[in-house]
């Protein structure tokens, strides 16, 4: 049965209400268990509960404890009982963070001498699958990257250049910036049913910063590059894209039917922790944090007694989380996989 998916436990988000709701705990939930480094909330939540994304539901935010969405290892997690339900919270911080001590009503904290600072505790869905798509890629309208100054050669008339080389760059801007993200033209998204373009999938190479302007040339020092500049790269104005860690897994507010449109890494099978793209994006009501239900098609099969071929129900085959989204197309992390998964699978939004 679907879940509805309210709210996560991340900075700034009220305490769960303590009315009653159907709260699905595994029957062999452990009593207590102890953050180890490298879990995501989504590793815990699935030692409480069949349904990953059902944690916001059933985890405790205590209102007298500091960042109390935030989990730490070595912190102490259990099974609790708030308001006649059973939830889960924090027994007790690590040794070198807090101590929690639970009364019958209330939760009441004890303070330590040392605070864990944010950037330490664990993370919603594993950083290291999205981390170079946070960084280093961008989707565009292909008009926009067309237009965008382009390189047009290295000192001393060089084709591929690092770290450290000046470039010179040509193109009209209304304002020059201070300095330039570099960008590499890749793969063109198009709608699979509408042959509509989604988008441009441009990779970032490389940062340089101007030194000199003379008309429609700039000239660019690379500050840093991730793999070598390259005549034709495009310059796009830098945009801060900082890693956020904290996700809140929601069903859309819409209806929300797509097609998985490619993986990371060019191939056509998908697994657990891979990067998706879908043809569905912020118009569609799509936001960092969606959760979608992936389902296979049937398979064909020939009916004898009818003598004729029909295609079997679609069944659900795992759940992804979307965490980085664009007007038309967005980035999701296959959570969880109980079928093979291909590109062109559906995917819809869990029923609420």
């Amino acid at each position: 049965m679907s879940k509805t998916i309210k709210r996560l436990l991340i900075a700034g988000l009220m305490c769960l209400s303590t009315t009653a709701i159907a709260l699905d705990l595994k029957t062999d939930a452990p009593q207590r268990y102890t953050v180890q480094k490298g879990d995501t909330l989504w590793d815990i939540s699935e030692r409480f509960t069949d349904e990953a994304w059902q944690w916001p539901e059933i985890w405790y935010l205590n209102p007298q404890i500091e960042n109390p969405h935030l989990i730490y290892p070595g912190d102490e997690i259990g099974l609790i009982t708030v308001g006649g339900q059973q939830r889960v919270g924090v027994t007790q911080r690590g040794d070198t963070s807090r101590t929690v001590k639970l009364s019958p009503g209330d939760v009441k904290l004890m303070a330590t001498a040392r605070v864990e600072p944010i950037e330490s505790a664990i993370p919603a869905i594993p950083m290291d699958a999205i981390r170079g798509f946070l960084r280093n890629h961008r989707v565009v309208d292909p008009a926009e990257l067309t237009a965008a100054p382009h390189v047009i050669s290295g000192v001393d008339e060089h084709l591929l250049m690092g770290a450290g080389s000046a470039i010179y760059a040509r193109g009209k801007v209304d304002q020059v910036a201070s300095a330039y993200s570099i960008f590499r033209k890749g793969q063109v998204y198009k709608d699979p049913e509408t042959d509509e373009i989604l988008g441009l999938e441009a990779t970032d190479v490389g940062l340089g910063r101007v030194t000199k302007t003379d008309g429609d040339i700039m000239t660019l020092m690379l500050e840093k590059t991730n793999q070598q500049v390259a005549v034709g790269d495009r310059l796009l104005e830098t945009e801060d894209r900082s890693l956020a860690s904290s996700f809140i897994p929601k069903a859309p507010a819409q209806e929300v039917i797509g097609t998985i449109l490619a993986v990371s890494g060019g191939v056509s099978q998908v697994g657990q922790y891979d990067v998706v793209v879908l043809n569905r994006g912020k118009r569609d009501g799509l936001e960092q944090g969606s959760v979608l239900l992936i389902e296979k098609a049937g398979v064909m099969v020939y009916d004898r007694e009818a003598k004729e071929k029909v295609r079997l129900p679609r069944e659900e085959a795992g759940s992804m989380m979307v965490f980085r989204v664009f007007d038309k197309m967005s980035y999701a992390l296959i959570m969880r996989a109980v079928r093979p998964l291909r590109v062109g699978d559906m995917f819809n939004s869990p029923k609420q």
